[in-house]
């Protein structure tokens, strides 16, 4: 067996356990193995690469590589030591914009290799040349799209969108001078070319996360992983690797199909989210006169649990920022135990990450079977005794039943439906989204405010008293409320 066979072999092996890391990750009790797959494929694939390698390259060129690895899995070891939960949302983002400007790197390799084109004749050669292109724009795109989207998740930049005067026939013009300068250069290859194509799609790539608002954003950081992995098929392509074309292909495919399945559940177009909020305008300033709302302490909220039948509680990011899966695991436990059904409903969208959400209440060994996602659960809160709305805001908001709402149409969690709601939030603020929620201002609904994590610890600690039985000093009203003259 030759190195180029062995290598080859390997690759299949590698693709094949990256195939069996995303089976494993779309289930909870599978996603300890799917993550460990994707670990082995990938340790094989970079044995496989550097083996290959060292048939051609200089023991100074093995070595340069080998140090490269060496320093990016010590950064790589060291951001995912330290980063919070929380913060997991930005750091995949900025990760997307390594891949991105890779792709940017190699297809500008692909054009100075001219020993290698040398060797190209013909349609062989046009076709390198597409290549090179294609790859270079979509790297670029993904490299500052995924910086944007980077700034918006940390705060570092206002979530609104940007609303530029023509905006869509900037990124139209964009897409068109794309297909000019590719066929100029397929035709006859210049250094001028691929840097404008370069420059333009930097540009596009950039106003295409800016012009998308913060309540889009989980679609976006779904969109840009898309991206990645068509950049790294491209690089697969010039770089003549056929598992990089194999696994640029898995994440390309898979990002853009998760990406859909958020976007029917935010009911948002797919198309008008990666051509950077088409059709989407920036949420208005809600002006709405709600009412007053109605505020509850730790020890009421205890006696309502503990004379329930069933919660449901439904987490949100707020939950995230508190690191208050914990103690909402042992309030879990505790409430169980006194027999008391409970479960969680799951919002597609809630969090800033797909299953953010998820992933937080299985950190803290909350059983899957109770982790229910929305299209399970929604029918039952009206039959539901208390829900608990931990830091949850837009997924749970009924203005979305009203058309001119900016998130309207999005399907949200119909927690009012149950006989008390109660939300913990540290003030009366806006969501993510920007929009006032309704919600707050229910009858049904009482307000827990400060720290989710602080307050869930004085619940725990009430129920392990024994509180009188509390009763609810306003009678729950199940008549339909009015939001923006609509039901």
């Amino acid at each position: 067996m030759t190195p180029l066979t062995a290598a080859q072999a390997a690759y299949i092996v590698a693709a094949l356990l990256f195939i069996l890391s995303l089976a494993g990750l779309s289930k909870h009790e599978t996603s300890r193995s799917g993550v460990v797959f994707g670990i082995a494929g990938m340790a094989i694939a970079l044995a496989a690469t550097i083996g290959l390698a060292s048939q051609s390259v200089t023991a100074i060129g093995i070595g340069l590589l080998v140090a490269a690895m060496a320093i990016g899995a010590v950064i790589g070891i060291w951001r995912a030591r330290v980063v919070e939960m929380t913060g997991m949302p930005e750091l995949i983002a900025i990760l997307h914009s390594f891949v991105g400007l890779a792709a940017v790197l190699v297809g500008w390799n692909g054009y100075l290799d001219t020993a290698h084109s040398a060797s190209l004749t013909g349609s062989l050669l046009h076709i390198h040349h597409a290549e090179i292109f294609i790859g270079v724009f979509i790297g670029a795109v993904t490299f500052t799209g995924s910086i944007v989207a980077y700034l918006k998740l940390s705060a570092r930049i206002s979530s609104s969108p940007l609303m530029l005067p023509g905006r869509h026939v900037l990124n139209v013009g964009a897409l068109v001078a794309f297909v000019v300068l590719t066929v100029a250069f397929v035709s006859r290859p210049h250094l001028g070319l691929l840097i404008a194509v370069t420059a333009v799609a930097l540009a596009l790539g950039w106003h295409l996360v800016a012009s998308i608002g913060g309540g889009d954003m989980p679609v976006v950081v779904s969109m840009l992983n898309s991206y990645s992995g068509w950049a790294a098929a491209a690089s697969g392509f010039l770089l003549n690797n056929n598992l990089l074309i194999v696994t640029g292909a898995l994440v390309g495919s898979s990002g853009a199909y998760l990406s859909y399945i958020m976007c029917q559940a935010m009911n948002r177009s797919f198309i008008s989210v990666i051509a950077g909020g088409f059709g989407i305008e920036a949420a208005a300033p809600d002006a709405g006169d709600y009412g007053e709302h109605h505020e509850i302490t730790a020890d009421e909220t205890a006696a309502l649990l503990r004379n329930a039948s069933s919660v449901i509680i439904t987490p949100g990011y707020g939950m995230a920022v508190a690191q208050a899966q914990y103690p909402v695991a042992e309030l879990t436990r505790k409430l169980r135990d006194l027999g008391v059904r409970v479960r969680f409903g799951i919002h597609p969208v809630a969090g800033r990450l797909p299953g953010h959400m998820n992933v937080l209440l299985a950190e803290a060994h909350v059983p899957y079977d109770i982790v229910l996602e929305m299209d399970e659960i929604n029918d039952d809160f009206a039959s539901t005794s208390v829900v608990l709305v931990i830091g949850a805001n837009d997924t749970v908001n009924p203005a979305a039943a009203d058309p001119g709402s900016p998130i309207a149409g999005m399907p949200v969690l119909h927690v009012w439906e149950a006989e008390h709601v109660v939300v913990f939030k540290r003030s009366m603020a806006a969501g993510y989204a920007g929009v006032q929620n309704p919600l707050f201002f229910h009858d049904n609904t009482s307000m827990l405010f400060g720290d989710a994590k602080a307050r869930v610890d004085d619940i725990l600690r009430a129920l392990a008293t024994t509180n009188p039985e509390y009763t609810s000093p306003r009678a729950p009203q199940r008549t339909p409320v009015t939001v923006g003259g609509t039901i």
